[in-house]
């Protein structure tokens, strides 16, 4: 039997040593892989969760969980993106959110294309010869960013003179939304989005722009903002009398802070929203919402918004709310904070009896979600058939184990909440109208939840006045589906010679795309 020399089985025996080395780096490797996969699936199945989540934690909790698990999915994902190109792998496709199949997306219908055209040589480099046959083009679609410009528009009016009486006739100029400056009704409609919708803070719009090589300082884009805010008045105040006309609203306030310079820091002011929504019961009324903004929480303030108001209000607990309810005003409660109550008993510890409350409120929000979207006198039967016993039953199951508790509990606290809202809780049993809670006016206020983080505070009263004004067009214009740069673009471009008599047929619900004029 022929021996290895001693050499050779060294050699051997680092050999084996390499590959199972790499055999461990692999196996290892294999592991993250499955684990960051693991990781991935386990965010996106909370990402999915949280964003069907309508009620339960407050909608800013919410909110701030999917911000945090976005980011620890962008981070994951920037990292694999990392490590595949540094191990020279090709990059994987996206993955479709409805599959764990990778999939590439097709790129969008409509945007601009440029065609790039790279001449192949007229030479073979093979042969030398210069006859040849077409073949296919490759051809390769990427999507590239086009940096945003601005552009001067020339508004020339012609003018002539009559030979006969030296009369003077022109063309028909159309008024400027502001004479000083001359800012186009585009980039005026551009930087109020970008300020209220996008929360973008002016000064860094100045910077964005001098990038592009244009000086537009944070003060002449403050006076514009100002300008505009008037000449959108009317419609602000339109918008306002159709919620006080209407006879269903949700309200909600939030506080926001604001300078105080004689203090020296700041205090805090209030926005209100009211808003009407009867797409969930096929109401052909069109759907509004009204910001108001006041210095302090007086009752005095939602007394003075709804003066002409009559019907159904949807809102919480606050006090101040108390005086106006009586012949004009019922008040409708919300199921969503009896639910938070109970939720964050659980919050706190485990708790049997508030998972049984949970479920039994849960069994309510699952009768309405089937019938969202149906008639309300369809809506209104059904509650009556399915809801109503459940809510009776609810509240005799309340009334029979509160006496067993502490009741210095917060579960029994949460119990006398719901038990002392209950006629308000009730009324939406016999209207089909009425919702189950106050999700509307929630969801209205989130653009002000949002905006918080960016601009921290509101300059003074009066801008505070101005958000909610502003806040007002911006998101009916959303409500209704359009593009607020767009619409603003259009209305702004054509107020200042509009007939006051017909500033209806501005609104957002009278306004149709097809109506935009060129602003160039």
């Amino acid at each position: 039997m022929e021996t290895m020399p001693p050499d050779s089985q060294a050699e051997l025996v680092a050999l084996r040593m390499l590959v199972a080395e790499q055999a461990a780096k692999i196996s290892e490797q294999e592991a993250e892989v499955s684990k960051r996969d693991s990781i991935i699936d386990l965010l996106r199945a909370q990402l999915a969760l949280l964003r069907h989540q309508q009620h339960g934690a407050s909608s800013e909790k919410i909110d701030r969980k999917i911000e945090q698990f976005e980011l620890m999915l962008e981070e994951i994902e920037a990292s694999r993106a990392e490590a595949e190109l540094r191990s020279g792998k090709p990059p994987l496709p996206a993955l479709d959110d409805a599959s764990e199949k990778p999939k590439r997306r097709p790129l969008p219908d409509g945007l601009l294309t440029e065609d790039r055209v790279y001449a192949a040589p007229c030479n073979c480099p093979t042969c030398g010869g210069m006859s040849f046959l077409q073949a296919a083009d490759r051809v390769i679609q990427v999507m590239e960013h086009v940096p945003a410009s601005v552009k001067i528009v020339r508004h020339i009016e012609k003018r002539l003179i009559c030979r006969d009486c030296d009369t003077t006739v022109s063309g028909e100029m159309p008024t400027l939304p502001i004479e000083r400056g001359k800012p186009g009704p585009g980039l005026l409609a551009h930087i109020v989005v970008a300020k209220f919708d996008d929360h973008i803070l002016l000064y860094r719009l100045s910077e964005m722009y001098d990038r592009l090589g244009i000086d537009i300082s944070r003060s002449v884009m403050a006076d514009w903002v100002g300008r505009v805010s008037v000449l959108l008045k009317p419609l602000i105040l339109l918008i306002r009398a159709h919620i006080a006309a209407v006879d269903r609203i949700h309200t909600d306030d939030t506080p926001v802070d604001v300078l105080d310079p004689g203090r020296g820091k700041t205090k805090t002011g209030r926005v209100w929203v009211y808003v009407f929504d009867g797409s969930g019961y096929q109401d052909p009324t069109p759907g509004a919402i009204a910001y108001y903004y006041s210095p302090d929480r007086k009752g005095a303030h939602p007394a003075d918004h709804l003066a002409n108001f009559s019907g159904v209000m949807h809102a919480d607990g606050y006090g101040g709310y108390k005086k106006l309810y009586g012949n004009k005003i019922v008040e409708a409660a919300c199921m969503a904070h009896v639910r938070r109550k109970f939720h964050d008993v659980i919050k706190i510890k485990p708790s049997p009896i508030a998972d049984e409350a949970l479920a039994r409120i849960g069994v309510l929000y699952d009768i309405e979600n089937r019938i969202r979207g149906m008639s309300a006198d369809v809506r209104r039967t059904m509650r009556q058939l399915h809801a109503k016993p459940v809510l009776e039953d609810l509240k005799v199951w309340i009334e029979a184990t509160l006496p067993t508790l502490p009741q210095k509990q917060k579960l029994a606290e949460a119990m006398r909440y719901a038990l002392s809202r209950w006629t308000a809780l009730s009324v939406y049993i016999d209207d089909g109208r009425v919702e189950l809670d106050n999700s509307i006016a929630e969801r209205a206020m989130r653009p002000l939840g949002i905006g918080r983080k960016n601009w921290l505070f509101a300059g003074s009263d009066k801008g505070g006045e101005r958000i909610a004004d502003i806040l007002t067009i911006i998101e009916t214009v959303k409500l209704h589906g359009h593009n607020p740069e767009v619409y603003l673009t259009d209305i702004l471009a054509r107020i200042q010679d509009y007939p006051t008599d017909r500033l209806n047929e501005l609104l957002p619900w009278n306004w149709a795309p097809t109506a935009v004029h060129e602003a160039g």
